[in-house]
């Protein structure tokens, strides 16, 4: 039998709630404002990224070129891999710290926890400024940069990972008298493995977006010759930069998924 009856209609909203959309709007119009939106500039943008794709291509794909950002992307791979490789090792024992229910009591949690919110809180570019300070210029600055973005990033999804396995093996070793870190060790990190697992994926991942920009700001990699090639207005260049940046992150993400499927199918 065919429903002719209407589809129901949206609420009317409550004088409270009619304020905040509107505080909502004033908002988004601010934010507007305070960025700077032109829509004159937008309109006249096209011409000028058409002059920079002109001036851009072809790329330089000279032989002595390619070879120098060649070894300058190997270089920002090192970096990624080594400094997410430290920050996964590292994030583990402090994920345990900042679970709840785990091995530390409320106070330790929390303290781990907002520690954990300001790493994140801060940009890795911020955090290679800070190394390249303190260690000076070069990919050692950004293999730090990058293991400290690591572990504010895996550290809250481990600790959040262990919260979320399953309770019945860990309260069966708990009733047999087990001690805290046993339980852990042998019901509640095996159970989080393939999350970990998708997790340190995805943080790898993300080291390769972030330390093709490092160089930049002197801490290693390619980003540099990003950096040099638009100061030189050496665009052809600049544009090879970028589009070997493009074909290793697309690469890397791709590798990483396919990683992730096999290795979480297994464990399924």
């Amino acid at each position: 039998m065919t429903d002719f009856s209407h589809p129901a209609r949206f609420e009317r909203p409550s004088a409270l709630a009619f304020l905040g959309y509107a505080v909502g709007l004033v908002i988004i119009f601010w934010s507007f404002a305070g960025a700077g939106f032109s829509l004159d500039k937008v309109i006249s943008s096209p011409p000028r990224f058409a002059d920079f794709l002109d001036r851009a291509f072809p790329p330089n794909l000279e032989p002595k070129v390619l070879s120098r950002l060649g070894w300058k992307m190997v270089e920002t791979l090192q970096i990624a891999v080594a400094g997410a490789v430290i920050g996964v090792i590292l994030s583990l024992p402090i994920a345990l710290l900042a679970a709840r229910g785990l091995i530390a009591g409320p106070w330790i949690n929390q303290i781990t926890r907002t520690s954990l919110g300001f790493i994140r809180a801060v940009p890795d570019i911020a955090w290679a400024l800070v190394f390249v300070v303190a260690v000076g210029l070069g990919p050692f600055a950004g293999m730090l940069a990058i293991a400290i973005d690591t572990i504010g990033f895996c550290g809250r999804f481990f600790a959040d990972d262990m919260e979320a396995v399953e309770k019945g093996p860990s309260e069966s070793l708990t009733a047999t008298g087990a001690r805290k870190l046993d339980v852990v060790a042998c019901a509640t990190v095996p159970a989080a493995l393939p999350a970990f697992i998708s997790t340190s994926l995805f943080a790898l991942e993300k080291a390769v977006r972030s330390s093709t920009i490092l160089g930049l700001v002197g801490a290693g990699g390619i980003g540099i010759e990003l950096k040099v090639g638009f100061d030189l207005f050496d665009y052809p260049t600049a544009m090879t930069v970028i589009l070997m940046i493009a074909v290793v992150v697309i690469g890397i993400e791709q590798i990483s998924g396919k990683a992730r499927s096999r290795i979480i199918g297994e464990q399924r």
